[in-house]
């Protein structure tokens, strides 16, 4: 009983890590969008708006490696508590 005590709470554990890294990304994702905006709405430069853009669509690369990266550790997680079974 107590490896399935143990996989229970490393499950609890791996959702709860997984639900804090979307809320992260998406915040994060929320927060350069916002500061896009911002800069787009001050900056008469379009070499400046150029590279914004550029180095939006670069996070947005990344949030979604990162997305795809907390779904891959759900799925290995249930992998793990399969075999502890």
């Amino acid at each position: 009983m107590a490896a399935g005590g143990a996989a229970d709470a490393q499950a609890r554990f791996g959702h709860s890590v997984k639900g804090l890294l979307t809320e992260k990304v998406t915040s994060c994702g929320t927060d350069v969008i916002a500061l896009t905006k911002q800069v787009l709405k001050g900056s008469r430069s379009a070499e400046s708006l150029r590279k914004m853009a550029i180095i939006t669509t670069h996070l947005q690369y990344q949030q979604e490696a990162i997305q795809k990266n907390v779904e891959q550790s759900s799925n290995l997680q249930d992998q793990l508590n399969h075999l502890l079974k």
